[in-house]
C-alpha cells in the first residue's frame, strides 16, 4: 500500500506527513487494519525497540472540580457516584505512589482536580514530590494540576518535577463544544509555560466525544507543533452523570487507527495509550503495543483499571519488554535536547544525571528492566476502564453508535484516597 509504504519511510526520518495522508489512515478499512498497525509498528520499533514505559496515577484531590469539562466525571454539575477528598498528605501520596513503583512504575503522575493551583498548593506539591523521590531513587515525577500561572512551572521544577502534563483534548475548533469555563488558548498557555520552564512537556486528546476525523488530526498536528515529548491518547469513557454519558462511538478498530495515526504525526515522542483503554480496544489491546510505547499500570483517576499484572503478562505475552528506570525513554536526538534544559532532570526526555543511553535505533535499544505508569491528564480526564472480567463482551457489541455501555465502567473504589489496596 503506497500510502502506508510513505508513511513509514517518512517516520523513519522524522519527516511530517501530510494532513490528507493522516487523515487518509483514519479511513483505512477494517480490512487493512493489520498493515496500519504493522506500518505504524517500524516506526515505534525505530525509535523505541520493543520497550514499553509504565506510568502510575496518583489522584491527590479528587471530585468538586469548578471547571465543566463535558467528559468528565469531576466536573461541575457531575452525577458521576466517583469517590471525593481533599488533598492527600505527602507521606499518603508516596505510600500510594510506591504501589505502582513495585509493581514497575518509571513515572508517577500527581493529579489533582481543579482550575489550577495556588501557590500554597505548589508547595504542598513540592513536598509530595520529594516525599515521593526520597523514597524512590530514579523515578521520574509528572505534575498534573491544571492551569499554571506565570512562575509556577518553575517552582514544579526547582521542586524536582520531571513532567507537567496538561492535555489539548480536541480541536482547537470544536474545543468550545465541550469546555465553556476555559479555553482552547489556555490549555496551549500551559504547555508553553511548562516547556519553557524546562520540564518535559506531556500533552495529548480524548477521543470518541463525537469529533470528526479532522478535528482528530488538527489537534495531533497542534501537539506535534508544541513540541510534547509524551502524547497520552484517551478514548473517552461515557460515565452516567456526565453531558457525554451516550457518546459511545468508538470501536476497537478506529481506536488502533487512531493511535497509528498519532505514531504517524509523531514518531519519534511518547505516544501513551492512556483512558479508555479497557473498554474501547479490549481483546485488542496486545495490537496497541506495536504502535505505542507507553501505557498506564493499574486503576485511573476516578475508575478502575485492568489488574496490574494482567498488563505486565500482557506485555510479556506480546513479546515486548517493560522498560527499566535507568533507560532514557525518548531517543538520543531528542534526550540530549532535554538534558540541556534548565532542570537539568529527566522528564520523558531523560537527563543524562538520572537516565540512560537513549537508543536511537531499535539495534541500539538496550533491554529493559522492570517499570510502570503515569499519564496525562487537564486534572481530571482520565476517567477510565472497567475490570477484566467486565471486559469479555463481543467486538460487535459496540457496533451501534450511541448505544449506552454502563456495563464496562468501573467507578474507582480502591487505592489512594481509600481504604483499599491501590491495583497496582
Amino acid at each position: 500500500m503506497d500510502l502506508l509504504n510513505t508513511l513509514v519511510d517518512k517516520g523513519l526520518r522524522r519527516e511530517l506527513p501530510t494532513r490528507e495522508e493522516a487523515l487518509a489512515v483514519l479511513a483505512t478499512s477494517d480490512d487493512e487494519l493489520l498493515d496500519v498497525v504493522a506500518a505504524a509498528g517500524k516506526v515505534r520499533r525505530q525509535w523505541f525497540g520493543r520497550r514499553v514505559k509504565l506510568n502510575y496515577l496518583v489522584n491527590l484531590k479528587s471530585g468538586l472540580c469548578p471547571e465543566d469539562c463535558s467528559y468528565c466525571s469531576q466536573r461541575l454539575g457531575s452525577k458521576a457516584e466517583i469517590l471525593k477528598y481533599t488533598w492527600l498528605k505527602p507521606e499518603e501520596a508516596s505510600q500510594a505512589a510506591a504501589a505502582g513503583v513495585a509493581g514497575g512504575a518509571k513515572r508517577v503522575c500527581l493529579v489533582a482536580s481543579g482550575r489550577g493551583p495556588t501557590d500554597r498548593d505548589v508547595d504542598r506539591v513540592g513536598k509530595t514530590i520529594a516525599a515521593i523521590k526520597e523514597q524512590n531513587e530514579g523515578i521520574e515525577v509528572c505534575a498534573c494540576l491544571g492551569l499554571l500561572s506565570d512562575g509556577q512551572a518553575e517552582r514544579l521544577r526547582d521542586a524536582g518535577a520531571d513532567a507537567y502534563n496538561h492535555n489539548l483534548n480536541t480541536s482547537e475548533a470544536t474545543y468550545g463544544q465541550i469546555t465553556k469555563t476555559h479555553t482552547y488558548a489556555d490549555r496551549v498557555d500551559t504547555v508553553e509555560k511548562a516547556h519553557a520552564a524546562g520540564l518535559s512537556a506531556c500533552s495529548g486528546l480524548i477521543a470518541g466525544m463525537g469529533e470528526t476525523d479532522e478535528d482528530l488530526v488538527d489537534v495531533v498536528f497542534s501537539l506535534r507543533e508544541l513540541d510534547a515529548d509524551s502524547v497520552p491518547v484517551n478514548f473517552l469513557i461515557p460515565f452516567e452523570g456526565t453531558p457525554l454519558a451516550k457518546e459511545w462511538n468508538l470501536t476497537p478498530q478506529r481506536c488502533l487507527r487512531i493511535l497509528a495515526m498519532a505514531r504517524f504525526v509523531c514518531p519519534d515522542v511518547e505516544v501513551r495509550l492512556a483512558g479508555g483503554r479497557e473498554v474501547h480496544l479490549r481483546s485488542l489491546q496486545p495490537l496497541a503495543l506495536h504502535v505505542v510505547n507507553s501505557i498506564f499500570l493499574g486503576d485511573y483517576l476516578t475508575s478502575e483499571g485492568q489488574a496490574g499484572q494482567t498488563d505486565l503478562d500482557m506485555i510479556a505475552d506480546a513479546g515486548f519488554e517493560v522498560e527499566g528506570a535507568g533507560t532514557t525513554t525518548l531517543p538520543a536526538h531528542r534526550s540530549d535536547v532535554a538534558a540541556a534544559a534548565p532542570s537539568g532532570g529527566c522528564g520523558s526526555n531523560g537527563g543524562a544525571s538520572l537516565c540512560g543511553s537513549g537508543a536511537s535505533t531499535a539495534e541500539d535499544a538496550p533491554a529493559a528492566g522492570c517499570g510502570s505508569a503515569c499519564g496525562g491528564c487537564s486534572g481530571h480526564e482520565h476517567a477510565q476502564a472497567a475490570p477484566v472480567a467486565a471486559q469479555a463482551v463481543p467486538l460487535a457489541a459496540q457496533a451501534v453508535p450511541g448505544e449506552v455501555r454502563s456495563d464496562l465502567v468501573a467507578v474507582r473504589r480502591r487505592g489512594a484516597g481509600t481504604d483499599i489496596a491501590p491495583n497496582a
